[in-house]
């Protein structure tokens, strides 16, 4: 039987804390497991392997879940250059009527991984449309409207994703077309039809 240092698993505790349980093979050879450790740990059920290299403790299956946390395994999966955006970015932020099927990732023009679970869209975001989220990056509300936009979302998310953000005061219609004319023809066409529709 494999009996790891106190000190290993508290360290290891406290990453996967600050990422909802989850943490990399990478970072638990880092605080003490070594890959046999990993393995061990894995078969015996006291971690739950999610992916190729990518874990989860057991115990935060008892913690309660939120809507958010898986994304923090492609935040993880990614190694932590894809950003959370357009609809699923929506949905982080309750904006509208934003379900997506899919999980949308913004990356950089290198990145090499894929999956079917997500839609990757290539592009290089400034610090200012990011946000920081516990264990995962999203891009901001603002920002999140405008690339829905401008990849033809429904025209009810849209409408409804602008109306949300008016009536909360996080932007003004001003703000809100600048960041959409930033994006293209296409995002300012929807926008501009968002704002005519909102009463806010």
């Amino acid at each position: 039987m494999l009996v790891e240092p106190r000190s290993a698993r508290d360290r290891l505790w406290r990453v996967a804390s600050s990422q909802r349980g989850y943490f990399t093979a990478a970072q638990a050879l880092h605080e003490g497991y070594s890959y046999q450790a990993q393995r061990f740990h894995a078969q015996r059920g006291n971690w739950i392997r999610i992916d190729r290299g990518i874990y989860r403790f057991r115990e935060f299956l008892d913690l309660g879940t939120s809507d958010t946390d898986s994304l923090v395994r492609w935040s993880l999966w990614s190694k932590g250059r894809a950003v959370v955006s357009h609809l699923t970015a929506l949905a982080v932020h309750d904006l509208g009527v934003a379900n997506p099927q899919a999980v949308h990732l913004t990356v950089p023009s290198g990145f090499r991984q894929a999956d079917p679970v997500v839609i990757l869209h290539r592009d290089l975001l400034e610090e200012d449309d990011i946000v920081q989220r516990e264990g995962f990056r999203v891009t901001a509300p603002l920002r999140a409207v405008a690339e829905s936009a401008a990849i033809s979302a429904d025209q009810d998310v849209i409408d409804s994703a602008v109306s949300d953000l008016l009536a909360r005061g996080e932007a003004t219609r001003r703000q809100i077309l600048h960041a959409a004319q930033r994006l293209g023809p296409q995002a300012s066409l929807s926008v501009e039809r968002a704002l005519r529709e909102s009463p806010s």
